[in-house]
């Protein structure tokens, strides 16, 4: 039987079961539900058509109420339109649950990017031993961070993956009581989590998706590529920023450290112990059991910390001995489940996850000012008095040589104490759960040499006297930061204290690079060509000097946060970049649709692996012309100057803080960070966070981050008769193309008629014209370059997934401009109600859960 081609599938397996399931809320035990239920597709009726024939949100709204419920009290008219919202998040909930459910049918699980089909390539071409050569070095790292673009609770989560698996039966009993319960649950947050609450919710990925889904792809690496043969590489592993990332989060203490690790080393134990219990029912055979018994108690006795535990290389011995045992005496016999668990171990150790350590350089700086005067304070000979008056070339020296240990000093500042104590988990987490629990320590912001050496040298004066066993990686955000960081680089490559460092840890250097401030400062374009230069000339430099230099990207959800289509983005690297390793960041929305199953955990795993090595083995991208760079640099140029232009705009920063959600997302309770840097009252653009920016132009429908400066960039091409060249650009570069790709999704989720009504406003009309515009431009040349008739034309299945979220969340937005609408007249007036004031505050941040969740597309 022929397999339906990939959107017949979607359409099947994903938009007519979610049609049938969202029937079944008809029959939720509700006294309102039937009522809200009958007047939605009025209202979406209504919505739609209102904004077709032009009229605003406000109009739209009235409309929908004089013409189907004109006998409603204004009170209860707000009572239905919150009960919308309400209705909507669920409905999201649920396409999510049945997008989940269908991923393996309607994805091929063994098609083009997985392992089974990497391997059969091989075999096809005798690359079998190439293969394996590549995969006993690459590696790919997953960063889980707790950046938060996902709104959902964790006991929605839960509800979303019992749906999921009820929906993949068809068990329409559970549904209905899953859809009950989903009725039922809270989608809001009465107070901010703590960071550690994020961590835990964090570990249910680690628990319920990744112990498994990384297991798997390993165990199918084993058997079918090495023939069963022992890896001397993970290949996978998982770094964790929840509990460790400090960056402007004041909430993240080395208390707080310390207990994510150990909530790490417990759930991973807890793992390990039942399959151990598993392989206990099985392993009833005589010189076994016993072995198993003991492995049992001595990891129970990790958890109860009492004597008589098990270290985990003695864990591992012992299972290999099993292991030899049964193929020597029973047959092989659950061979496959003893090497399987030895695998799990190779992967999670007894850290589960890595927990990273990320710091801003300017607190960094204050911290080491603060330790380096009390020590010279309190009469260390660690530092010269004279330390601050050196010339900077000195104090570089002195940092890269200096070493501890400090001596017993009782600090007082609370910056010094800070970063000792923090210092010293990092060090005692080593000790408790084996090295690679906690060692690397990323420098935010990182600007100078002289960042990464104040850190280098409170390491080792600290706690890492006898041999730093961490790595320290700058963070290069900026534009400017981007360009200077190979200067950085080779300062510390040539530094002969440093370099033993690096040779102590294998000639290896992890730098990061991007992050969602990239684009929030230098636009789209220019924010991905600049980290892409970046690592060109890093790898030329690291190479010089024969160091293996390890990319560790900051990829956000959406385009507009660094993100995109990630897999394509690997796969366009060419021959001038180090690709290793892969290292990323996932975070919010994209670790709960790219990896919150089991399915999609192992698809996207294996999509990123594949995306790693196949360009080795064939023979890679090609360089991009000297001609293309040209283009490219000219075209990432003007994409610049034309954001900052808009940028510089004096309407730009008031139009975020009066017409968009951007003063909502403090009211959301979604992540324990404050929602921006500094502490002025006036709106800064230097202290706005990536995610509320970015995401007030999602919640507007306008996607600027993602598109703006591209049009501008591509016209001046066209306007000089140059087109061809951007075409011969497009054609020849995976990378651009995967560039146009990514924004072309940012346009595909725009939506100006929404907020169409503005282009008449007294203040701000010609500042949303000017954004229109930009979208026009965009667009209209995006398709010329492309070549399509529609936005993501070659993708259908992924538009398809857009427009069915898109359609679902458009009585939402539509909401949400009316409450806008409403604050702006009730702030207008000349006697506040305060009373309204708040009930349509509410009703805005209420509608942003919705918004955002919808918005899965993104990674």
């Amino acid at each position: 039987m022929s397999t339906k081609p990939k959107l017949k599938r979607f359409n099947t397996e994903v938009l007519q079961k979610y049609q049938i399931y969202n029937g079944i809320f008809m029959n939720l035990p509700f006294d309102t539900i039937s009522k809200t239920v009958a007047l939605l597709p009025l209202f979406f009726e209504t919505c739609k058509y209102g904004f077709q024939a032009g009229n605003n949100p406000t109009e739209i709204v009235d409309t929908f109420f004089k013409k189907y419920q004109a006998r409603r009290s204004p009170q209860s008219q707000i009572n239905l339109l919150f009960r919308f919202i309400q209705y909507i998040e669920r409905q999201v909930v649920l396409f999510d649950a049945v997008e989940d459910a269908s991923f393996s049918t309607v994805n091929n699980m063994d098609g083009i990017g997985s392992l089974r089909s990497l391997k059969e390539n091989a075999q096809a071409e005798n690359k079998k031993e190439l293969l394996q050569e590549y995969l006993e070095h690459f590696k790919v790292r997953i960063v889980l961070t707790a950046h938060p673009t996902q709104f959902y609770p964790g006991a929605v989560l839960g509800i979303i993956t019992d749906l999921a698996e009820a929906v993949k039966v068809d068990n329409l009993q559970e549904i209905n009581s899953l859809l009950a319960q989903l009725g039922k649950t809270p989608f809001f947050k009465d107070r901010k989590p703590t960071p550690y609450d994020e961590a835990i919710n964090l570990v249910w990925y680690l628990k319920n998706v990744f112990y498994h889904s990384f297991g798997n792809i390993y165990d199918y690496a084993q058997q079918n590529i090495f023939d069963d043969r022992e890896i001397e590489n993970p290949i996978l592993n998982i770094g964790f920023w929840p509990g460790g990332d400090r960056d402007g989060n004041p909430f993240v203490t080395p208390e707080i450290t310390s207990s994510v690790a150990k909530k790490l080393k417990e759930s991973i134990v807890k793992k390990y112990i039942k399959d151990v219990k598993y392989l206990r029912r099985r392993l009833t055979f005589k010189g076994i059991r016993e072995r198993i018994i003991d492995l049992n108690h001595r990891l129970h006795n990790i958890l109860l910390k009492v004597d008589n535990q098990l270290p985990l290389e003695e864990f591992i011995q012992e299972l290999k001995t099993i292991r030899t045992l049964l193929i020597a005496n029973h047959q092989s016999l659950y061979v496959d489940k003893v090497t399987s668990l030895i695998n799990k171990t190779t992967l999670f150790g007894y850290h589960f996850a890595s927990l990273d350590i990320r710091q801003d350089s300017r607190v960094h700086d204050a911290m080491f000012r603060a330790l380096v005067g009390e020590l010279i304070a309190n009469g260390s000979d660690l530092f010269p008095e004279n330390f601050f008056d050196l010339n900077l070339e000195a104090q570089l020296q002195y940092l890269s040589e200096v070493k501890g240990p400090i001596s017993d000093i009782e600090l007082k500042d609370e910056l010094a104490i800070d970063i000792v104590n923090t210092i010293k988990v990092m060090k005692s987490i080593q000790d408790e759960n084996g090295e690679i629990a906690c060692n690397r320590y990323i420098i935010s912001n990182n600007q100078t040499t002289l960042n990464v050496l104040q850190l280098f040298a409170m390491l080792r004066v600290v706690a890492f006297h006898d041999g730093l066993t961490a790595d320290v990686v700058p963070l290069f955000e900026t534009v400017p930061d981007l360009e200077n960081a190979p200067q950085v680089m080779e300062d510390l490559y040539t530094n002969s204290n440093y370099r033993d460092h690096l040779k102590a840890r294998g000639n290896r250097q992890t730098i990061m690079l991007g992050f969602s401030d990239g684009t929030k400062d230098g636009g789209y374009l220019m924010a991905n060509w600049a980290i892409f230069k970046a690592k060109e000339a890093l790898t030329t430099l690291s190479r010089q000097y024969d160091i293996d230099v390890i990319f560790f990207d900051g990829r956000g959800g959406p385009p507009a946060r660094g993100g995109g289509k990630t897999h394509q983005f690997y796969s366009s690297l060419g021959p001038t970049i180090e690709d290793k390793e892969i290292q990323l960041t996932i975070q919010g929305q994209t670790i709960s649709s790219n990896f919150g199953t089991l399915d999609s955990s192992q698809y996207n795993m294996e999509q990123l692996i594949s995306s790693g090595i196949s360009n080795r083995l064939n023979y890679k991208n090609k360089e991009m012309s000297a001609e293309n760079k040209v283009v490219m640099n000219h075209l990432a140029d003007l994409s610049y100057q034309a954001y900052v232009d808009f940028k510089k705009h004096p309407k730009f920063l008031s139009y975020l803080q009066n017409m968009s959600t951007l003063k909502y997302y403090a009211k959301t309770n979604i992540g324990s960070r404050p929602s921006k840097r500094g502490k002025s009252t006036e709106l800064v653009f230097s202290d706005l966070r990536a995610i509320p920016f970015v995401g007030s132009w999602t919640q507007l429908k306008q996607n600027v981050p993602g598109f703006f400066g591209v049009g501008t960039a591509l016209k001046v091409y066209e306007d000089n008769g140059e087109f061809e060249k951007v075409q011969k650009l497009y054609n020849e570069s995976k990378f651009f193309n995967a560039l146009i790709s990514n924004s072309m999704m940012s346009l595909t989720k725009s939506f100006f008629d929404l907020t169409k009504y503005m282009s008449e406003d007294e203040d701000y009309g010609d500042f949303w014209n000017l954004i229109f515009e930009e979208y026009k431009t965009s667009k209209r040349l995006i398709l010329k370059l492309s070549g399509f008739e529609t936005l993501m034309e070659n993708e259908p299945v992924g538009k398809a997934s857009i427009e069915v979220r898109e359609s679902i969340v458009l009585p939402l937005l539509t909401i949400q401009q009316y409450a806008l609408r409403k604050i702006q007249e009730l702030e207008k007036a000349e006697i506040k109600d305060e009373a309204q004031l708040e009930i349509f505050s509410k009703m805005v941040t209420r509608a942003m859960f919705g918004n955002i969740n919808a918005s899965r597309n993104s990674a």
